[in-house]
């Protein structure tokens, strides 16, 4: 490209399994002033969703701009029991156009879209910092640790628990949260931090060339297990926590599975007081990103290229930490694990302060990504461009869907079909194998009362089943076959 290449950058901050609540304005009290500055020098969008609530899949959603069925990507890559491995070859994605388009596309951290390919294999120079967390990239980080005298497996941990039986003494069980003594510059969310200021350092230096820069930092956290080191590590009082809404659930009318993964995750005899231990690390992770967030935007401050680059943040999916009295997240479509944080901050064009509440999907990035960099978006992404969404001088309210769309298709328990299809006020859930969901999502944000088959919600009901109709059909989905039928016939016979 020429040097005169007036294409803006872009910092994409990605986190793993980070709740919308925790950088919300109403949310519950975590520190996360960077996030908070982010979006008041940006815009928040206060409706943006993952199309799917598990790792792989939906990083290979935001990757190639499609839905998982879309990518036949519907579990996590690294189990056994993997519907695929990789990303098929063929499928367009939004970082090798951009590295075709002239951009110098870096990336650090987790990866977790393929065994075998990995960020190189899709236009990206990677710069390090994962580890075997279902990446087995390189060993950077651990290799880092052992120059500071602290390797990784030598670290004695407190405050730990685990799921199970005796949640603070049964090792057996899923590691939640504990303490480490390590200091905050031996975290892996600082090592990445640190690898991010070098790629931005070597940007604005011109060692990588002199077009424009699209750099991808994925932080592992706040992805269990929560933890930290001091002061994040008793940052939180954990008896200064009260349980969210939904922490009242009773599983009454809701589908079998949702009781029944208490026990497959091993957290049918969490108290609220383990859960409140483990929520307290939770937070704790999530302001430690956030002060790493900090450091990468002061470097790219003190690099002199704040104003020319489009900052972005936003995370996989969200966590339930004890929402629904749930550990992780599963075959359970409830806002905890599928509305996700999204501030964008692009000087010049956004207004600052700004709040978007159009329905956006994690994926439609891969779009906004190619129209901020001036690149035709393919006809494979299902993403729709924010740009539209962004631009403070849009004379015209753009055209937009007033709902979002999403699956599930199982993880390492087996194979388990759901769709969602959800609007500002209602949530519908189709569920397979089990009766359906719908929340009245203004009288009851706790998405405790199922509706399914309440006769004042019957209307509801109806159109909501439609747009998942509308949305099936527009996507391509394989179930549309016979699913509409299901859902039609369904309509006519309750109520």
């Amino acid at each position: 490209m020429s040097d005169a290449d007036a294409r803006p950058n872009v910092l994409f901050v990605l986190t793993d399994q980070e709740r919308y609540d925790c950088s919300a304005p109403d949310g519950p009290p975590v520190e996360t002033e960077t996030m908070d500055r982010l979006s008041s020098q940006g815009k928040r969008f206060s409706q943006a969703f993952t199309p799917i609530s598990i790792c792989s899949s939906a990083r290979a959603s935001l990757l190639t701009g499609r839905f998982p069925h879309g990518h036949g990507m519907l579990n996590n890559c690294h189990e056994a029991d993997a519907i695929r491995t990789d990303l098929p070859p063929d499928i367009p994605t939004f970082s090798e156009a951009l590295e075709a388009n002239g951009y110098d596309c870096t990336y650090t951290g987790k990866w977790h879209v393929g065994r075998n390919r990995t960020p190189e294999n899709y236009g990206f120079s990677y710069l390090g910092g994962s580890d075997t967390h279902h990446d087995d990239i390189d060993e950077a980080f651990r290799e880092y640790r052992r120059q500071r005298g602290s390797p990784l497996d030598e670290v004695d941990l407190t405050e730990r628990i685990y799921t199970g039986a005796d949640p603070y003494d049964d090792e057996s069980g899923t590691f939640v949260s504990a303490k480490t003594p390590t200091d905050v510059e031996e975290t892996r969310a600082w090592f990445l931090a640190e690898r991010t200021i070098d790629a931005i350092d070597r940007h604005s230096s011109g060692a990588d060339g002199s077009g424009p820069f699209f750099h991808r930092a994925d932080f592992y956290g706040p992805h269990h297990p929560y933890v930290v080191p001091e002061p994040y590590a008793s940052m939180y009082d954990p008896a200064e926590i009260e349980p969210p809404e939904s922490y009242a659930e009773t599983f009454d009318g809701k589908p079998r599975v949702h009781e029944n993964y208490l026990a497959y995750r091993g957290v049918t005899d969490f108290e609220w007081e383990t859960w409140a231990d483990a929520l307290a690390k939770y937070w704790g992770f999530v302001t430690l990103i956030d002060d790493q967030l900090e450091r990468i935007l002061d470097a790219l401050e003190s690099s002199g290229l704040a104003e020319e680059t489009v900052v972005v943040h936003s995370s996989d999916h969200g966590d339930f930490v004890g929402g629904h009295r749930q550990f992780n997240k599963g075959p359970l479509m409830y806002d905890d694990t599928y509305r996700i944080p999204l501030q964008i901050r692009w000087p010049g064009v956004v207004d600052p302060g700004s709040t978007c509440s159009r329905p956006v999907h994690l994926h439609d990035l891969a779009a906004t990504f190619l129209e901020i960099a001036d690149v035709a978006v393919p006809e494979t992404f299902d993403a729709r461009s924010l740009v539209s969404l962004l631009e403070n001088h849009s004379e015209e309210r753009p055209v937009w869907p007033d709902s979002v769309f999403a699956q599930y298709h199982g993880d390492e328990f087996g194979l388990y079909s759901q769709r969602m299809v959800r609007t500002t006020r209602y949530k519908y859930v189709y569920n397979g194998p089990d009766v359906d969901e719908l929340y009245d999502l203004e009288a009851d944000p706790g998405e405790l009362q199922n509706l399914i088959d309440h006769p004042d919600y019957e209307a509801v009901r109806h159109g909501m089943r439609e747009r998942l109709i509308e949305w099936m059909d527009d996507t391509n989905d394989p179930n549309r076959g016979w699913v509409p039928d299901v859902l039609r016939g369904a309509s006519q016979d309750v109520g």
